[in-house]
Protein backbone atom coordinates (compact mmCIF):
# COMPACT_ATOMS: atom_id res chain seq x y z
CA UNK A 1 0.00 0.00 0.00
CA UNK A 2 2.80 2.41 0.88
CA UNK A 3 4.65 1.56 -2.35
CA UNK A 4 1.50 2.20 -4.40
CA UNK A 5 0.88 5.53 -2.67
CA UNK A 6 4.52 6.52 -3.15
CA UNK A 7 4.39 5.60 -6.82
CA UNK A 8 1.25 7.70 -7.29
CA UNK A 9 2.90 10.70 -5.61
CA UNK A 10 6.01 10.38 -7.82
CA UNK A 11 3.92 10.05 -11.01
CA UNK A 12 1.80 13.00 -9.98
CA UNK A 13 4.89 15.17 -9.42
CA UNK A 14 6.39 14.14 -12.76
CA UNK A 15 3.21 15.12 -14.61
CA UNK A 16 3.04 18.44 -12.77
CA UNK A 17 6.64 19.33 -13.63
CA UNK A 18 6.06 18.44 -17.30
CA UNK A 19 2.91 20.59 -17.47
CA UNK A 20 4.64 23.59 -15.87
CA UNK A 21 7.62 23.27 -18.22
CA UNK A 22 5.36 23.16 -21.27
CA UNK A 23 3.36 26.18 -20.10
CA UNK A 24 6.54 28.23 -19.62
CA UNK A 25 7.80 27.24 -23.04
CA UNK A 26 4.56 28.27 -24.74
CA UNK A 27 3.12 24.77 -24.92
CA UNK A 28 6.17 23.08 -26.36
CA UNK A 29 5.26 23.11 -30.06
CA UNK A 30 4.61 26.81 -30.60
CA UNK A 31 4.45 30.22 -28.99
CA UNK A 32 0.76 31.02 -29.54
CA UNK A 33 -2.02 31.02 -26.94
CA UNK A 34 -1.75 29.01 -23.70
CA UNK A 35 -2.88 31.96 -21.55
CA UNK A 36 -0.73 34.68 -23.12
CA UNK A 37 -2.54 38.04 -23.36
CA UNK A 38 -1.05 40.79 -25.58
CA UNK A 39 -0.39 44.10 -23.83
CA UNK A 40 -1.94 46.00 -26.75
CA UNK A 41 -3.78 45.48 -30.02
CA UNK A 42 -2.21 45.57 -33.47
CA UNK A 43 -0.72 48.69 -34.99
CA UNK A 44 -2.36 50.47 -37.89
CA UNK A 45 -1.09 49.10 -41.21
CA UNK A 46 -1.10 50.54 -44.75
CA UNK A 47 -4.63 50.67 -46.19
CA UNK A 48 -3.67 48.47 -49.12
CA UNK A 49 -2.21 45.60 -47.07
CA UNK A 50 -4.15 42.40 -47.68
CA UNK A 51 -4.52 39.42 -45.38
CA UNK A 52 -2.13 36.56 -46.15
CA UNK A 53 -3.34 33.49 -48.04
CA UNK A 54 -2.04 31.32 -45.17
CA UNK A 55 -1.66 32.43 -41.54
CA UNK A 56 0.48 29.55 -40.27
CA UNK A 57 3.80 31.38 -40.34
CA UNK A 58 5.74 28.76 -38.35
CA UNK A 59 5.46 25.05 -37.67
CA UNK A 60 2.75 24.41 -35.10
CA UNK A 61 1.04 27.78 -35.55
CA UNK A 62 -2.66 27.93 -36.41
CA UNK A 63 -3.82 28.74 -39.93
CA UNK A 64 -5.80 31.66 -38.52
CA UNK A 65 -4.99 35.22 -37.45
CA UNK A 66 -2.99 34.88 -34.23
CA UNK A 67 -0.61 36.64 -31.84
CA UNK A 68 2.91 35.49 -30.97
CA UNK A 69 4.06 35.59 -27.36
CA UNK A 70 6.29 38.54 -28.28
CA UNK A 71 3.14 40.57 -29.07
CA UNK A 72 3.39 40.34 -32.88
CA UNK A 73 -0.08 40.23 -34.49
CA UNK A 74 -0.09 37.92 -37.53
CA UNK A 75 -2.64 38.41 -40.31
CA UNK A 76 -3.53 42.09 -39.87
CA UNK A 77 -4.98 43.62 -43.05
CA UNK A 78 -5.45 47.26 -44.07
CA UNK A 79 -8.61 49.34 -44.06
CA UNK A 80 -9.29 48.67 -47.77
CA UNK A 81 -9.85 44.94 -47.11
CA UNK A 82 -13.33 44.31 -48.59
CA UNK A 83 -13.99 41.52 -46.07
CA UNK A 84 -14.32 44.12 -43.31
CA UNK A 85 -16.24 46.94 -44.96
CA UNK A 86 -19.43 48.13 -43.24
CA UNK A 87 -22.12 50.34 -44.76
CA UNK A 88 -23.09 51.50 -41.24
CA UNK A 89 -20.20 51.35 -38.76
CA UNK A 90 -21.21 51.44 -35.09
CA UNK A 91 -24.87 50.69 -35.97
CA UNK A 92 -25.43 49.43 -32.40
CA UNK A 93 -23.14 51.86 -30.59
CA UNK A 94 -19.69 51.42 -29.13
CA UNK A 95 -18.49 48.75 -26.71
CA UNK A 96 -17.69 50.34 -23.34
CA UNK A 97 -16.85 47.29 -21.23
CA UNK A 98 -13.08 47.73 -21.32
CA UNK A 99 -10.24 46.81 -23.62
CA UNK A 100 -6.98 44.93 -23.41
CA UNK A 101 -5.11 42.84 -20.92
CA UNK A 102 -6.92 44.13 -17.84
CA UNK A 103 -10.34 43.08 -19.15
CA UNK A 104 -10.62 39.32 -19.65
CA UNK A 105 -14.14 38.16 -20.48
CA UNK A 106 -15.62 34.64 -20.21
CA UNK A 107 -17.83 33.61 -23.13
CA UNK A 108 -21.26 32.70 -21.85
CA UNK A 109 -22.95 31.23 -24.91
CA UNK A 110 -23.95 31.51 -28.54
CA UNK A 111 -21.75 30.99 -31.57
CA UNK A 112 -20.08 32.99 -34.32
CA UNK A 113 -23.25 34.72 -35.50
CA UNK A 114 -24.11 35.92 -31.97
CA UNK A 115 -22.22 35.43 -28.72
CA UNK A 116 -22.25 37.15 -25.36
CA UNK A 117 -20.58 37.80 -22.05
CA UNK A 118 -21.53 40.02 -19.11
CA UNK A 119 -24.60 41.38 -20.92
CA UNK A 120 -22.61 42.45 -24.02
CA UNK A 121 -23.48 40.91 -27.41
CA UNK A 122 -21.23 40.55 -30.47
CA UNK A 123 -21.09 38.75 -33.81
CA UNK A 124 -18.06 37.51 -35.69
CA UNK A 125 -17.47 39.01 -39.14
CA UNK A 126 -18.74 36.46 -41.69
CA UNK A 127 -15.31 36.15 -43.33
CA UNK A 128 -13.81 35.16 -39.95
CA UNK A 129 -16.24 32.30 -39.18
CA UNK A 130 -13.59 29.94 -40.56
CA UNK A 131 -11.13 31.09 -37.88
CA UNK A 132 -13.22 30.34 -34.79
CA UNK A 133 -14.36 26.75 -35.36
CA UNK A 134 -12.45 25.58 -32.29
CA UNK A 135 -13.62 28.30 -29.89
CA UNK A 136 -15.55 27.10 -26.84
CA UNK A 137 -18.52 29.48 -26.85
CA UNK A 138 -19.56 28.74 -23.27
CA UNK A 139 -16.20 28.86 -21.51
CA UNK A 140 -13.28 30.42 -23.44
CA UNK A 141 -11.70 33.61 -22.15
CA UNK A 142 -11.45 36.46 -24.64
CA UNK A 143 -10.03 39.96 -24.63
CA UNK A 144 -11.47 42.74 -26.79
CA UNK A 145 -9.18 45.22 -28.58
CA UNK A 146 -10.11 48.18 -30.78
CA UNK A 147 -9.43 47.49 -34.46
CA UNK A 148 -7.29 50.38 -35.76
CA UNK A 149 -7.68 49.28 -39.38
CA UNK A 150 -11.38 48.52 -39.89
CA UNK A 151 -13.96 51.11 -38.85
CA UNK A 152 -16.80 49.59 -36.84
CA UNK A 153 -14.98 46.40 -35.86
CA UNK A 154 -13.26 45.16 -32.73
CA UNK A 155 -10.85 42.26 -32.38
CA UNK A 156 -11.77 39.38 -30.07
CA UNK A 157 -8.63 37.54 -28.93
CA UNK A 158 -9.00 33.99 -27.62
CA UNK A 159 -6.65 33.55 -24.65
CA UNK A 160 -6.60 29.74 -24.84
CA UNK A 161 -5.84 29.50 -28.56
CA UNK A 162 -3.99 32.77 -29.23
CA UNK A 163 -6.18 33.44 -32.27
CA UNK A 164 -8.35 36.46 -32.98
CA UNK A 165 -11.34 37.39 -35.11
CA UNK A 166 -13.04 40.62 -36.19
CA UNK A 167 -16.29 41.22 -34.29
CA UNK A 168 -19.20 43.64 -34.39
CA UNK A 169 -20.75 45.01 -31.22
CA UNK A 170 -24.49 44.28 -31.13
CA UNK A 171 -25.30 46.00 -27.88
Amino acid sequence: MKKTLGLLVVLSLMLSVTAVAQRRAGGGAHDVGHGFIPSHGPARVPASRTAPAHYSDRAGHPNAPHVHHNGQWVGVSGRNDPNYHLAQPWAHGHFTGGFGRGHVWHLAGGGPSRFWFNGFYFSVAPYDFQFCNDWLWTSDEIVIYPDPNHIGFYLAYNVRLGTYVHVLFLG
